[in-house]
């Protein structure tokens, strides 16, 4: 699989990020089949968060024999610093590790969210403490909805984040202010060389129906091979994206996999033709 550099941080980082929510509602066995899966693709950046229901205990058990080969990054979704400080410590508690190598600020997805987590007592103060004891090598920051380059545009101005984590795929790009506000946050990270990685590359919009649900994901997928292929590739042909989070079901993985396996850039020609299909779909964060 092909792998990326993770800007100034340097790693280079698979394009498929192992995305641990998918191990949220599994059982170990299940989580531990997942695992080997990404392990024998090659897979060598796992993210997760202290929010993503076990995900970090069921990781937990293999740091031991995989630590070394791994960047393991992990989130903390807490506002202020004493929280997020004690949260920090938990997760290194259910991960089993001493330390991790990104530890991100999760769902800041406004503008009062970035003025909560960056302002006086906030989670980053916890974050940046933690770095300087060790236990956090380097720090970013995430986000979903329509805002998300917005505020992480913002974020960048006030504070040196070593990557950023937003939403991108086809059906979003086509948005003319979404897709102003992501070129521009890329102009940025570009200019900082930070890493930039991606959320919801597979997302075909909201659930129409609660009881049609198929997947463990909130948003409906892509599930069709050659959809999946279109919207991966889509992703992968920004040039600035380090890589793209799998989505959260396990049994999305070895079909994002295949994707990324078989990834060739699109040309200007084909990334429009996918735009233009977009408009059969919708935002997975509802109407712009």
């Amino acid at each position: 699989m092909e792998k990326r550099r993770l800007g100034r941080i340097g790693h280079e980082s698979t394009v498929v990020l192992f995305g641990a929510a998918s191990l949220g509602e599994v059982t170990q066995d299940e989580a531990d089949e997942s695992i080997q899966f990404a392990l024998d693709a090659g897979i060598n950046h796992f993210d997760t968060a202290a929010s993503y229901g076990d995900a970090e205990l069921r990781m937990g058990p293999w740091m031991k024999q995989i630590r070394k080969q791994i960047f393991l990054a992990t989130k903390t979704g807490e506002r202020t610093r004493d929280a997020a400080s004690r949260g920090i410590e938990e997760s290194l508690r259910r991960l089993q590790v001493e330390s991790v190598d990104l530890l991100q600020l999760h769902a800041v997805t406004s503008f009062e969210e970035l003025n909560q987590v960056t302002g006086p007592g906030g989670a980053l103060e916890a974050v940046i403490a933690a770095k300087e004891q060790g236990l956090v090598k380097h720090i970013g920051i995430t986000g979903h909805g329509h805002l998300a380059p917005a505020v992480h545009f913002e974020a960048l101005q006030r504070f040196a984040f070593d990557t950023v984590l937003t939403p991108l795929n086809f059906v979003l790009y086509r948005n003319e202010d979404y897709r102003a506000a992501f070129d521009r946050l890329v102009a940025e990270i570009k200019r900082q060389d930070a890493g930039l990685m991606t959320i919801k590359a597979v997302a075909k919009g909201p659930w129409q129906n609660e009881d049609e649900k198929r997947y463990a994901t909130w948003y409906e997928p892509f599930d069709e091979q050659n959809w999946i292929q279109s919207a991966v590739s889509y992703v992968l042909s920004h040039e600035a994206v380090t890589g793209l989070a799998s989505a959260g079901d396990i049994r999305l993985l070895p079909k994002i996999v295949e994707a990324a396996e078989n990834y060739q850039k699109l040309t200007e020609v084909e990334k429009q033709n996918l735009l233009n299909q977009g408009a059969a779909y919708a935002s997975p964060f509802g109407s712009f």
